[in-house]
């Protein structure tokens, strides 16, 4: 039953992400570092920032044996690109977070009292650590990120930069209900001379 239970959240032994957990055993208190560089393409916030094409996330990891599981920790580290939700500029920064997670051994009473979705679990000695890197990852990117902190974007008039125009840039905007009477006006200047 718990193998149906877990069919849909099975991984495979082919991808970067995935670590086969054999050679750790099921006894508390064995563990094992795992330094990598998988593809990290798309993870962020897509179409805000993101790891771009290309791109890696390094994993700097503790696989360690406990009771209920393995319990993973660690950082991974990501260089990401997007544009400032602001003046539109590309932009480039780093994030790095820090990942805890445990992950239930099959028929153990983590694996038996929670609910799929509450923690992850091991599968034929497998464990994907994507999902749970993914995650951290976009909850450590800003949702509208700067080029500068105290970027002031675009003029909403000609569309510059704020940074770039300077201080005194402005645009003479009249209120259209006055702007017959500016013609008006205008043209009895013109006329008197």
């Amino acid at each position: 039953m718990t193998e149906h239970r877990h069919a849909s959240t099975r991984p495979t032994a082919s991808g970067p992400w995935v670590i086969d957990t054999r050679d750790i055993g099921r006894r508390a208190g064995l563990s094992r570092p795992l330094v990598r560089s998988v593809p990290g393409e798309g993870v962020g916030l897509l179409g805000v920032i993101a790891v771009p094409e290309g791109g890696e996330v390094e994993l700097d990891l503790l696989i360690e044996s406990v009771v209920e599981g393995l319990l993973v920790s660690g950082t991974a580290f990501a260089k990401v690109e997007g544009e400032c939700s602001r003046c539109l500029e590309p932009l480039t920064d780093e994030v790095e977070v820090r990942i805890t997670e445990l992950y239930a051994w099959p028929d153990s009473a983590t694996d038996e009292t929670t609910d799929e979705d509450e923690v992850s679990r091991i599968v034929n000695d497998l464990i994907d650590l994507e999902p749970v890197v993914r995650d951290a990852i976009v909850l450590a990117l800003p949702q509208a990120p700067l080029c500068e902190p105290d970027c002031k974007g675009l003029c909403p008039e000609c569309g510059g930069r704020w940074a770039e125009l300077g201080p005194d840039h402005g645009h003479e905007t009249i209120d259209p209900r006055w702007a017959a009477l500016q013609e008006r006006f205008s043209d009895d200047n013109s006329e008197e001379k």
